[in-house]
């Protein structure tokens, strides 16, 4: 089976969609029954919930704002079991040293962590109250993120309970997990948003303020100490009272728009600051770059086309471009220190990680959490847990087929052609073909970790195990068809950093083993 088969790739999409499903119709039972009373102090409208997702098409499960706010909705409710339980805990510090644990090894992609232990310890003064408080953030996240999926379903649930007015505590700030701008609600699930008028900024003031949502049966509105109106249902049909800021399309697929979002910047402290408007020349940039791998590598655009849906332009001086397991299909990417090179290298890199994801998600790779960082990584030239190995791997073998795939592809007359009209250069095809052999060798290195983890240590399972010999396969070929441009790569003025770069791994290896593995 070909890593690349979209046929396989399909039917787990498929199946991960059940599973959602399935995941989103079990968090309701449970905020109905074992948790309702948290639920409903905390006003978590868990029936509405349930009531939402009978509109929802079964595509949408695997969509990124649907799928992340099902994630979230799980979150809190992980959280409010842990609410209930730390009330009757009488190890109150083995508690919060149990709690820090779990928090570093399944949310290091959330804030949970800075939220529950801001000293960065297990600390269990106080830590009730901040869990509280934590739940409590959740579930008006939730809830707001709810009502504008679909609109009509919030008036009709508010219609159907015989409620006057159903409120909703929320605010306007900006989203930077979700990357969306300040006084604007997303609506639906493909990125479009309603704009608030100039009038409600001004009302509301801070975008951090705190405002209610007003949904009653034929309308919902924003009120503060006015109320606006938000959208009003005439017949079936939603009337937006706010202006409607569509999203902007980068490509078609199969699947649907391939969409390109409000631009995430982030300040000197490498911290996200603001999210505002994307300028136009990287939505151009970002179609030409998905264009170029559609004529270059038809294999992996296929898989591109997918599993990405929703790009976000990432102005962050020093931070590469990175993704969320549990936002499937939406890719940060940063298009400000990166040229065409490395924009098209970044797209096929964010989606080889929800490519890798959506394996996981079937498959168990490897035993345990198994978060000792004791596997050196060429990548990070640090250690790092098998986890981060295997992610690695994956995603820079992906990265080798590309940059083999661009070499291959700019050898014919027309590809040059095309390569020309993409802005690519002459020194970037040098380039393509030094990535391509530095990720061969640094591919090749973690290859023996692994296979050593499997083997000896007994940490990867048999899915896990397959997945590396695929690795090996793909790797083998690319090594194979490149390898006629070593000689002129070494003679470039990228042979230098190619000789440094083996050395620097063949010194990890007698520093960090396989030998010094045995130890873990």
């Amino acid at each position: 089976m070909s890593l690349l088969d979209v046929t396989v790739l399909v039917r787990l999409q498929t199946e991960f969609r059940q599973s959602m499903k399935t995941l989103l119709v079990d968090l309701c039972r449970d905020l109905d029954g074992q948790y309702a009373e948290l639920a409903e102090k905390l006003d978590v409208p868990g029936a509405y919930f349930r009531f939402l997702a009978s509109s929802f098409d079964h595509e949408f499960y695997a969509n990124w704002k649907v799928a992340g706010w099902i994630e979230a909705l799980n979150d809190l409710v992980y959280f409010l079991d842990l609410l209930q339980q730390i009330h009757k805990e009488r190890d109150q510090r083995g508690f919060a040293e149990e709690l820090f644990a779990e928090c570093e090894q399944k949310f290091f992609e959330n804030s949970y962590l800075d939220d529950l232990f801001p000293q960065g310890r297990a600390q269990a003064n106080g830590l009730a109250t901040r869990l509280r408080w934590l739940c409590m953030k959740l579930a008006r996240d939730v809830t707001q993120e709810s009502l504008f999926f679909n609109p009509s379903r919030a008036m009709q649930w508010s219609r159907r309970q015989g409620l006057g007015r159903w409120e909703v505590s929320g605010n306007c700030d900006q989203h930077f997990e979700r990357a969306e701008q300040s006084f604007s609600l997303p609506i639906g699930t493909a990125g479009d948003e309603v704009v608030a008028p100039k009038s409600v900024a001004k009302a509301v003031g801070q975008a951090t303020q705190r405002v209610t949502f007003e949904v009653g049966r034929q309308e919902i509105v924003l009120k503060n100490s006015r109320r606006f109106p938000i959208c009003t249902l005439r017949d079936a049909n939603v009337e937006w009272n706010w202006p409607i800021r569509a999203a902007i399309e980068v490509a078609g697929t199969p699947q649907g728009a391939v969409t390109i979002g409000p631009t995430l910047r982030y300040g000197r402290d490498k911290q996200p600051r603001s999210v505002g408007p994307t300028d136009l020349k990287h939505v151009d940039r970002a179609r030409r770059a998905w264009h170029t791998i559609q004529q270059a590598w038809p294999e992996g655009h296929a898989v591109l086309a997918l599993l990405t849906s929703r790009i976000v332009p990432l102005k962050a001086k020093g931070v590469v471009s990175f993704s969320y397991r549990h936002r499937p299909g939406l890719s940060f990417i940063n298009c400000f220190d990166r040229d065409n090179l490395d924009l098209i290298d970044d797209l096929i890199h964010e989606n080889s990680h929800h490519h890798l994801n959506l394996l996981l998600r079937k498959h168990v790779m490897y035993h345990g959490d198994r978060n000792q960082q004791i596997f050196y990584s060429p990548w990070r030239r640090g250690l790092r847990p098998i986890r981060g190995i295997l992610h690695a791997s994956f995603t820079f073998t992906m990265g080798a087929l590309l940059f083999e795939r661009l070499s291959s592809w700019a050898e014919t007359k027309k590809g040059m052609k095309q390569w020309k009209e993409a802005g690519l250069t002459h020194r970037d095809l040098m380039r393509a073909r030094f990535r391509c052999l530095e990720e061969i060798e640094s591919v090749r290195y973690s290859m023996q970790d692994l296979e050593y983890a499997g083997r000896h240590l007994k940490w990867l399972t048999g899915s896990g195990g397959r997945l590396v010999r695929q690795l090996e396969e793909e790797i083998e070929k690319a090594e194979q068809r490149i390898a006629r441009h070593r000689k002129a790569v070494l003679a470039s003025k990228f042979g230098p950093a190619l000789r440094r770069h083996v050395k620097e791994l063949q010194q990890a290896r007698q520093t960090y083993g396989p030998v010094r593995l045995s130890k873990a």
